[in-house]
C-alpha cells in the first residue's frame, strides 16, 4: 500500500498561496498537522484495540506501558514512531512493531527498544531492524546503557523469505557493541513472552537477562522447530524460565512484568552509564547480618554445609545483593552488592551445591561475570570455599580443561581491585579459579580455621601414601595402617593451615571472620588508590 501524502491543492489554492482578501490560507498546514496527529495516534494505538485486548488477556503489557513503567516520568522522547513495513499489508503496522527511543531511569540516560507483539505477533522486518540498529548505535555513540524489552515471534514472513534475508539490514559489528572505540554501554534485557529469532539475540547480546515465568527465548519457536526437526515443544520446554536459566540464557526469574522493569532499574543502578565512567557510589548501610556472628555461620568440618549467602549477608550492605544467574552452574554464586556504600562484585562458592566444587558451567559463569565486572570498573570479592574442580569423564567431556583455562586467563586479565578471603578451605585448581595467588589478586586473606592446598587431605593420604598404607595393611593389619594414616594426616593438616602460608605471604594476613567486611572494603580502597574518575570503597 503506497504511503498517503498530505498537503497538495485546498480549495484550489497552495497551502500558503493568498486568497481573496490577501491572507494566507492556513488550511493546507492545518491539514498536514491533522494529518501527522492522525499517523501519531495510529502509532501510539499499536495493533489496535482488538490486539491490545488480547494482548492483556495474555497477562502482559503492552509495550507503551512497559515503556512508561521503565522511564522517569516525562522523559520519554521517541524516534521512528512512524516507520512502516517496506511490504504494506491491508492491516497496518504501526511502527513497524517496535518502540524505540530515549528516556531516563533514575536520572540517567537510556536507549530504549521494545517489541510491539500486538503488531503483526512483534515480528522483525527490514525496517524494523533498520529502526532498532539506529537506536542502538545511538546509545553506543552517546555512552548511555540500552534497555531491550523482547516478546517477538521471530521473522516476518515474507518479508525475510528468499532474497531479501541476506539483505538484511543487520550489521552485527554495531548490533554487538561498538567498533568505533567507544567504551562499552551496559545492556539489559526483560523477557516479557515468547521471544524468538532477533529477540533472542538481543537477550543473548545483553549483560543482564531478566525474564518473567510465563515466557521464553530461544534461537527459534515451536512453532519452526517442530516442521524442521520433527521436536514437538511448549514454549516453556523450549525456552522457559528453567531452561533459559540452566543454560545461562536468563540471570534473574521474576513473577511480574512490574518485577521485570524494576530489576533492570536495579541491575543499572549499579554500573556506570559507560565503561569510561566510575560506577555510582550509594550511602554506606549496615549489612543484613551482624559480622559479629559469622564464625558462628561455617561449621568446622569440611565437609558441612551451609549457605554461602548467609556470609555474604555479613560483608555486603543490606538489601544491596542482587544475585546474578543463581540457576546457572549452582555450585557458585555471582552477585552484585555494595559494601559500605560502593558498588563491586562477589564471587562465592555454594558449599550446599557440590559442596562448591567448580563444574564446566560454573567456571563458564564465572567467566562471564568476571568480564562484565571488569568492564565496566566494579572490583571483584571472591569467597573461598571450593574443594577443587570436577573430575571425571563427564567433566572431561563438557569441556572442564578449556573453562578452567580460560576462566583463570579472565580472572588474571582484570584490571579492578581483587579481593579474595579463604573461608574455610581452597584446593588445587578450584583455588586459582577462585583468583587464588598465582592469578595476582591485590590482597588475599584467610579465616583461622581455612585449609588450603594442592587437595584435601584425605584425598592427598590416599593418592600419595596409597601403596605404603596397603604395604601396612598387609603386614601389620588394619590397627598400624589406620594409625599411620592418622599421622599423615595430621601433617598434612598442618601444613593446609594457613599459618605458613601468611609466614610465607601466600596469604596477606589471617583475619577474623567479624572483619571480614572491614578488611574488604578498606583493601578495596587501597587497591584502587588515587587513580582518577575510579570508585574507591569510601570516598
Amino acid at each position: 500500500m503506497p504511503v498517503e501524502h498530505a498537503g497538495g491543492r485546498a480549495n484550489g489554492r497552495l497551502p500558503d498561496e493568498p486568497d481573496e482578501a490577501g491572507e494566507p490560507s492556513r488550511s493546507g498546514a492545518d491539514s498536514a498537522l491533522t494529518e501527522l496527529d492522525r499517523r501519531r495516534a495510529a502509532a501510539e494505538a499499536m495493533g489496535g484495540e482488538a490486539a491490545v485486548a488480547r494482548h492483556r488477556a495474555s497477562g502482559r503489557m503492552p509495550v507503551r506501558e512497559r515503556v512508561a513503567t521503565l522511564v522517569d516520568p516525562g522523559s520519554w522522547f521517541e524516534i521512528g514512531a512512524l516507520a512502516e513495513p517496506e511490504i504494506r499489508r491491508e492491516k497496518p503496522v504501526p511502527g513497524d512493531a517496535v518502540v524505540t527511543g530515549f528516556g531516563t531511569l533514575d536520572g540517567r540516560r537510556v536507549g530504549v527498544i521494545g517489541i510491539d507483539a500486538t503488531a503483526v505477533a512483534g515480528t522483525t522486518a527490514p525496517i524494523s531492524m533498520r529502526k532498532q540498529g539506529r537506536l542502538i548505535e545511538h546509545a553506543q555513540r552517546g555512552g548511555f546503557p540500552l534497555v531491550l524489552l523482547c516478546d517477538a515471534d521471530g521473522g516476518r514472513m515474507p518479508d525475510v523469505m528468499g532474497w531479501r534475508f541476506s539483505g538484511l539490514p543487520l550489521d552485527f559489528t554495531s548490533f554487538l557493541g561498538a567498533t568505533d572505540g567507544s567504551p562499552a554501554v551496559p545492556r539489559a534485557a526483560a523477557v516479557l513472552g515468547p521471544s524468538y529469532g532477533d529477540s533472542a539475540l538481543h537477550a543473548a547480546t545483553a549483560h543482564y537477562v531478566v525474564m518473567t515465568r510465563g515466557s521464553s527465548v530461544a534461537l527459534s519457536g515451536p512453532s519452526v522447530v517442530e516442521p524442521a526437526i520433527g521436536e514437538r515443544l511448549s514454549d516453556d520446554e523450549l525456552g522457559g524460565p528453567d531452561a533459559a536459566t540452566a543454560a545461562g540464557n536468563a540471570h534473574l526469574v521474576v513473577d511480574t512484568e512490574a518485577d521485570a522493569l524494576a530489576a533492570l532499574g536495579a541491575f543499572l543502578s549499579y554500573l556506570p552509564s559507560n565503561a569510561a565512567l566510575p560506577a555510582p557510589v550509594a550511602a554506606p548501610v549496615a549489612p543484613a547480618r551482624d559480622p559479629a556472628g559469622l564464625a558462628d555461620v561455617v561449621p568446622t568440618g569440611a565437609r558441612a554445609g551451609y549457605d554461602m549467602r548467609e556470609v555474604v549477608a555479613a560483608v555486603a550492605d543490606a538489601e544491596s545483593v542482587l544475585p546474578w544467574a543463581d540457576g546457572w552452574g549452582p555450585s557458585l554464586l555471582c552477585a552484585l552488592a555494595r559494601i559500605e556504600g560502593a558498588p563491586m562484585g562477589i564471587v562465592a562458592n555454594q558449599p550446599l551445591v557440590r559442596a562448591g566444587a567448580l563444574d564446566p558451567e560454573s567456571l563458564a559463569k564465572e567467566h562471564d561475570f568476571v568480564d562484565l565486572c571488569d568492564t565496566f570498573g566494579l572490583p571483584l570479592v571472591f569467597l573461598h570455599d571450593v574443594p577443587g574442580l570436577m573430575i571425571g569423564s563427564q567433566a572431561e567431556r563438557s569441556g572442564i580443561l578449556h573453562a578452567y583455562e580460560r576462566t583463570v586467563a579472565r580472572i588474571a586479565r582484570a584490571s579492578v581491585p581483587r579481593v579474595g578471603v579463604v573461608v574455610r578451605k581452597a584446593y588445587g585448581g578450584g583455588h586459582f579459579a577462585m583468583g587464588g595467588r598465582p592469578t595476582r589478586p591485590d590482597f588475599l586473606y584467610a579465616w583461622p580455621g581455612a585449609e588450603m592446598g594442592f587437595m584435601a587431605p584425605e584425598t592427598g593420604i590416599r593418592t600419595v601414601h596409597r601403596r605404603a598404607l596397603d604395604h601396612l595393611l598387609e603386614t601389620e593389619g588394619p590397627a598400624a595402617r589406620d594409625a599411620r594414616a592418622a599421622e599423615l594426616t595430621a601433617e598434612w593438616v598442618a601444613e593446609s593451615e594457613p599459618w605458613e602460608a601468611a609466614a610465607h605471604l601466600s596469604l596477606d594476613d589471617v583475619i577474623a571472620p567479624a572483619a571480614t567486611r572491614h578488611v574488604v572494603a578498606t583493601s578495596i580502597d587501597i587497591a584502587w588508590g588515587e587513580r582518577p574518575g575510579r570508585t574507591g570503597g569510601r570516598r
